[in-house]
């Protein structure tokens, strides 16, 4: 069975992922794709100014990532800990999965009829006299993009730490505070380190969208903001498959060093094995 998933796995997900990085090395002449092997699609990659956009790109997923464990942390600690009732913690569950079901687009553009010159906030603001004119920058601007991407990848950070804590005995708990541990001590020692598969997981399901997200560029920055996904939809539109493949190879590369960055950190911190055995018990 092990083998089977294995031939499948390869030939769904690795197989694409060699074909998409050979095809990188390709180059289009005249809207025409040369499969003549060499580097000048690479080299026009980050000549063409297009390594500022990358790193404009890392720094915005990075950020959003950092806020998003930042408050999903406790959220999802709350949630698995700290709820006591059933049902409350059902509904809420249930509200975390409904964002999944709306479409991208129609959860973003509601956004702009709140963060706009005439929005919701500024009208109230000036409402209330608290400010004179409207606050231009909330809208296509770096904050806008950024406070656009917060709401759709808050499920994706809770929900894996959530479900890392609920394999957390709370004999353990119980036992950290009996022996006297305060409760710092016991979130930096019990609960952190036994999480820390989920924080990993949710660390990777909000940075990988967020390093390839196109549509709250597209609909908050106004074009102000352009990100990697948004250089991907221009050579896709232009019919530059070899620069399209470049692309989403380059972001494939950026999230598996960060992804490294990560295993290397979550060693310092806690026997990442150790938590995964006591997931399994």
């Amino acid at each position: 069975m092990t083998a089977l998933f294995l031939v499948v796995w390869i030939g769904l997900v690795i197989l694409p992922l060699l074909v998409l990085f050979a095809y990188s090395f390709f180059e289009t002449r005249t809207f025409v794709t040369v499969y003549d092997p060499s580097l000048k699609t690479w080299m026009t990659l980050f000549e063409s100014g297009r390594w500022e956009v990358a790193i404009r790109t890392v720094r915005i997923a990075l950020t959003v990532t950092l806020i998003e464990l930042v408050c999903g942390f406790p959220f999802a600690l709350w949630l698995a800990k700290g709820c006591r009732y059933k049902s409350v913690q059902a509904a809420v569950l249930t509200l975390l999965t409904i964002p999944f079901f709306l479409d991208m687009s129609s959860r973003t553009i509601v956004w702009r009829a709140i963060l706009g010159r005439e929005g919701l906030i500024n009208s109230l603001l000036m409402g209330l006299g608290i400010t004179d004119q409207p606050m231009e920058w909330m809208l296509y601007s770096e904050f806008s993009v950024h406070f656009g991407m917060i709401a759709p990848y808050f499920p994706t950070m809770v929900l894996p730490i959530y479900l890392a804590m609920t394999f957390i005995d709370d004999d353990l708990i119980k036992a950290s505070n009996d022996l006297g541990g305060s409760p710092l001590q016991t979130l930096l020692n019990v609960i952190i380190p036994l999480s820390l598969p989920g924080i990993i997981a949710g660390v990777v399901f909000t940075l990988g969208p967020a390093l390839a997200a196109w549509v709250e560029p597209g609909m908050l920055g106004g074009g102000f903001v352009n990100l990697l996904s948004n250089s991907v939809e221009s050579a896709y539109t232009a019919l530059k498959y070899p620069v399209v493949a470049a692309l989403s190879t380059f972001v494939i590369l950026i999230l598996a060093v960060l992804l490294g960055l990560l295993l290397l950190l979550s060693r310092r911190v806690a026997d990442l094995g150790a938590s995964f055995k006591v997931m399994r018990s």
